[in-house]
Order: structure tokens, then C-alpha cells, then sequence
């Protein structure tokens, strides 16, 4: 679609069609990475794919300028003209919509600290309030879900001790 009708187009139909498996009430029914309009140089949207794809493991803007083969202060301007943010501000949206996500998926606080990016629970809480207004416990236990657990993996295999036992059932 983006080469018949043109990027933006494209990325609004995108938007538009963001379905949720599961949407609890109250909360904001947007993708974050469609949230963003779609950077017109190359460097830029392969960083910014990066960062989406793997939040927890954005590098500093210094690195990142090097990653795009230009300056710290060109990228902070090419950030700010395309997205109008910079890019340490594009790391945290994204981080703490992914740490809201994981939340949303029934993931711990200090669980969605690590695996959001934020490494520590207090930085990944500083971060929730400034966006958010409510710290990620609040958020957490305002729009409850069931926790994430392990699948249930048998460790003997067709044993009669694994079948459903029926007690008091006519």
C-alpha cells in the first residue's frame, strides 16, 4: 500500500487496524509504534525499527549516531524534525509502552522493569508517573489480569497419575 498510495496513508490503515485480543476497560487502545509518523530517512526508521523491536536493548544516542554514521547532534536533529522528540524521549515512549503492555499481560513490576529496559523498578516507576500520571503497581492493580505462569508441562507422560480425579461428582 505504502507504494501506490504513500507512506502516511499507509500508516494510518495501519493504525486503524490495531485489534486487541483482550481490551480492559479504561485503557487506551492505540500500538505506540504506529503512534509515531513514519521517518522519511533510511538511518532513521532502521533505528527507530530497532528500538521498537527490542526496547531493552536501545543503546545510548551516542551509540545510535554511530550505528546511523552521523554526529549525536545531527541525529537529536533529525529525531526532533521527523518525530519531534529526541531520541533518548523516542527510547522512553517506547519503553514505557512496552513496560505498560507487559503490565497489561499480567507481567510483575520488577519482571517489566527488566524486560522493558528500565533495569531497575524505581527508574521504570519514575518514568510510568511522568507519562502516566499513576506509578506501574497502581496501573497494575487498577486493570488487573491474571498473572503470567508457566504452562503446565507433565514430567511423567501418560501416567494415570496425570488424569483429572472426579470426587463427590454423580
Amino acid at each position: 500500500m505504502a507504494v501506490d498510495h504513500g507512506r502516511n496513508l499507509a500508516h494510518g490503515v495501519a493504525r486503524e487496524l490495531v485489534v486487541y485480543m483482550q481490551r480492559a476497560g479504561g485503557q487506551s487502545q492505540f500500538s505506540a509504534a504506529l503512534d509515531w509518523p513514519a521517518p522519511s530517512s533510511a538511518p532513521l526508521r532502521e533505528l527507530c525499527a530497532d528500538i521498537v523491536s527490542d526496547p531493552a536493548a536501545a543503546p545510548p544516542v551516542a551509540e545510535l549516531a554511530r550505528r546511523a554514521h552521523m554526529s549525536v547532534r545531527h541525529l537529536s536533529r533529525l529525531f526532533t524534525a521527523e518525530l519531534g522528540v529526541s531520541p533518548g524521549k523516542f527510547v522512553e515512549q517506547v519503553r514505557v509502552e512496552t513496560a505498560k503492555s507487559l503490565l497489561d499481560r499480567g507481567h510483575g513490576v520488577m519482571d517489566t522493569a527488566r524486560l522493558s529496559g528500565f533495569g531497575t523498578d524505581e527508574t521504570l516507576r519514575r518514568a510510568f508517573v511522568r507519562h502516566f500520571g499513576v506509578t506501574p503497581s497502581y496501573y497494575r492493580g487498577r486493570f488487573p489480569t491474571d498473572p503470567v505462569r508457566e504452562p503446565y508441562r507433565s514430567t511423567t507422560s501418560n501416567s494415570s497419575s496425570d488424569a483429572p480425579v472426579a470426587t463427590g461428582l454423580r
